[in-house]
């Protein structure tokens, strides 16, 4: 068989039985399709890593029936607000989660290459991938984007799944990664992006085990909210324009993202909150 597609040649072994992954299958027909590779990675002349978008900040934390992620809505670039409604929670497959912080373009390619190297694999191999085989592929994914972190085009995701097969149980589980691609599961909570320690240290005080759902999201919301609070770059909610933190959670059903009505009803809550506690709530000692 002849032809081309995409402007390449159509060679025998794209009609013969390959690997499951689809990232190993474009790295052979055309690796400068891969994020951060090729012409587009080149970016244009005189570009500076202020003049490309950033997001910030996103998080994770476990809660009863499973995992949540939440993520402000700002993008940046250097002192200029760049975008104010980017989405940075995407669903991976049905019980499975990703959030960015870092460069937006790249982390958008990265996140829908990811989501069909999912589906890539569950096609092939007749079955969805464990929960640490979708980490370590997308720790692999990551340390292919090494060449452009180094040049401070950095993409930092967050993992978050429902793992219905681990043997103590199922259970909702984080992963973070560093910038070659250094996979870490973290307990409880996990923040990522310039706001994180802020929401890192207000997760440490409205965090414990068992939360409802309801409480998982409105300690989601109190976090970001202190980031906002502390970072530029993070953005709060937006009550004028409505926009408002994107929250998900991932449970035994799937994945779930909070309907825009619960969302605004809960952000307008803790804005209301802040009005009384602008330095949020307390916890006794």
């Amino acid at each position: 068989m002849t032809g081309t597609t995409g402007g390449q040649p159509l060679t025998p072994w794209l009609f013969t039985t390959g690997t499951s992954s689809f990232m190993e299958f474009i790295e052979r027909y055309d690796p400068d399709l891969m994020p951060g590779r090729g012409k587009r990675a080149a970016g244009a002349p005189g570009l500076t890593e202020d003049q490309i978008p950033h997001g910030t900040t996103v998080l994770a934390l476990t809660y009863a029936d499973g995992v949540m992620m939440a993520g402000d809505r700002r993008a940046t670039m250097g002192n200029l607000i760049a975008q104010r409604d980017l989405e940075k929670v995407y669903p991976a497959d049905e019980h499975t989660a990703v959030a960015f912080a870092g460069t937006v373009g790249l982390a958008l390619d990265m996140v829908k290459l990811y989501q069909v190297e999912l589906a890539h694999f569950e096609k092939v191999e007749g079955t969805a991938m464990t929960l640490d085989g979708k980490a370590n592929r997308l720790a692999t994914m990551i340390r292919n984007n090494l060449g452009q972190a180094m040049q401070g085009l950095t993409v930092v995701p967050m993992l978050a799944g429902y793992d219905l097969l681990a043997p103590e149980g199922k259970q909702g589980r984080i992963f973070s990664y560093d910038v070659t691609g250094g996979p870490y599961e973290m307990q409880d909570f996990h923040t990522v992006g310039s706001g994180s320690p802020y929401a890192r240290g207000a997760l440490k005080k409205l965090y414990r085990p068992g939360l409802s759902r309801r409480e998982a999201a409105l300690a989601a919301l109190q976090a970001l909210y202190d980031a906002a609070d502390d970072d530029t770059a993070t953005g709060g909610p937006d009550i004028s324009r409505r926009i408002f933190p994107i929250v998900a959670s991932i449970t035994e059903e799937g994945y779930e993202r909070m309907d825009e009505a619960n969302t605004e009803e809960l952000s307008r809550l803790v804005v209301e909150q802040r009005s009384r506690q602008p330095e949020g709530p307390t916890v006794a000692l």
